[in-house]
């Protein structure tokens, strides 16, 4: 399902993205991808055509003929055969770090000591005491890093996290976060496998935990009271599936929150691929069962069911633009990845951002990452040695 999401994603940003482009500030922001890979199309090549402050300047890879390549294909200007090569570029405000999970930190620090502002992929690094290390570099060099947490940015979202904070329904009791992809949709041979490169389901699909921190408002869990791990046959170390029971104290009372991330989802009926689940979390309040469908990729298709205990009713919400954070911002047309680009640039340029994901927010995020896994028996992940 998330092939199929990020497929849907690139031809929704192609279609409209593209025959939206706007003609570049003499100012503009210029920023250079670290990787080729296949998400940069979606979360920054076709987000930056329709921002008039963005230009996507140069890309690099370790391999100069797979960069000239990938910046032919997406009209990139500049292709580099090394990550530092890109950060020495005098001419580069930002970078969008999309490499394997553990080497997140490493050139996120690259980055950072070169002058740059990173827009970092999830997960922020492949442990906590690496992102408190990497916080406090962002912080001493008063440079802009965030984790794209790309969902959040949504009206969507925003939406929710409004009516939840608001107590019409009552404060929560509990959560559920899930998501799944079907078996054999991820290759085995796919970097998100390896150990070494801080690999699993967990820190692949680790929008289970973000989401259900972000709904609740909450930091780092009190307790994980339980978590079981599903290893891959090929490498005990690494998750192929994790559920996990997570305790919050939220404003005084105690929280119980489900996650269960599947990166090899077993077929129904041993026959037909789970193509229909989507990353998705169900809420429960006092009043009412609230459940949130694609909260990850909620431009391309989302709803949010509002069963009432009280009236018996269920009531359907839809939300693509505006919002109790944006406003008047935005369009409908725009993909979570356009909205955090939005809230990126202000950042840069010292405005105030629709929403924003915190530093602190971050490193509750890895924090959490490494309980569950602690857990679980498999330990915290490690970063790729160099």
């Amino acid at each position: 399902m998330a092939m199929l999401l990020q497929l849907t994603t690139f031809l929704t940003q192609y279609l409209y993205g593209s025959n939206n482009a706007v003609t570049k500030q003499p100012d503009a922001l210029r920023i250079g991808i670290l990787s080729t890979a296949a998400i940069n199309s979606a979360a920054i090549i076709h987000p930056a055509k329709s921002h008039g402050g963005v230009i996507v300047s140069a890309v690099a890879s370790r391999n100069l003929q797979q960069a000239q390549k990938f910046a032919k294909q997406y009209d990139i200007p500049k292709a580099y055969g090394s990550y530092d090569e890109l950060l020495n570029e005098p001419g580069i405000d930002a970078v969008y770090i999309s490499l394997p999970n553990g080497m997140h930190g490493r050139w996120a620090r690259k980055a950072l000591n070169a002058g740059k502002h990173v827009l970092l992929e999830k997960p922020f690094t492949a442990n906590a005491d690496e992102a408190r290390s990497l916080v406090q570099l962002a912080v001493e060099k008063k440079l802009i890093l965030v984790e794209a947490f790309h969902w959040q940015f949504h009206p969507a979202a925003h939406a929710l996290k409004a009516l939840l904070d608001g107590g019409k329904y009552g404060p929560i009791l509990r959560t559920y976060a899930r998501m799944t992809t079907p078996k054999g949709s991820i290759p085995r041979s796919d970097i998100r496998w390896q150990f070494a490169l801080a690999g699993g389901s967990l820190m692949d699909m680790t929008y289970v935990i973000s989401s259900t921190r972000y709904f609740l408002g909450a930091g780092t869990p009190r307790e994980v009271a339980d978590a079981k791990a599903r290893p891959t046959a090929e490498d005990p170390r690494v998750d192929e599936a994790m559920e996990a029971t997570l305790r919050y104290d939220v404003d005084g009372r105690m929280v119980e929150s489900k996650i269960y991330s599947d990166m090899w989802r077993p077929n129904a009926f041993g026959l037909i691929p789970r193509i229909w689940e989507t990353p998705s979390i169900e809420i429960e309040t006092e009043h009412a069962i609230i459940y949130f469908y694609n909260f990850m990729m909620p431009h391309l298709y989302h709803y949010i069911t509002i069963y009432d205990k009280r009236t018996k009713t269920t009531t359907t919400e839809k939300h693509y633009s505006g919002g109790p954070q944006w406003g008047n911002r935005g369009e409908s047309w725009w993909s979570t990845y356009r909205y955090q680009l939005e809230a990126f640039v202000d950042m840069v340029r010292g405005r105030e951002p629709a929403h924003w994901v915190t530093l602190d927010s971050s490193i509750a995020q890895m924090e959490t990452i490494d309980m569950v896994y602690e857990k679980s028996g498999l330990g915290k992940r490690l970063p790729t040695p160099e």
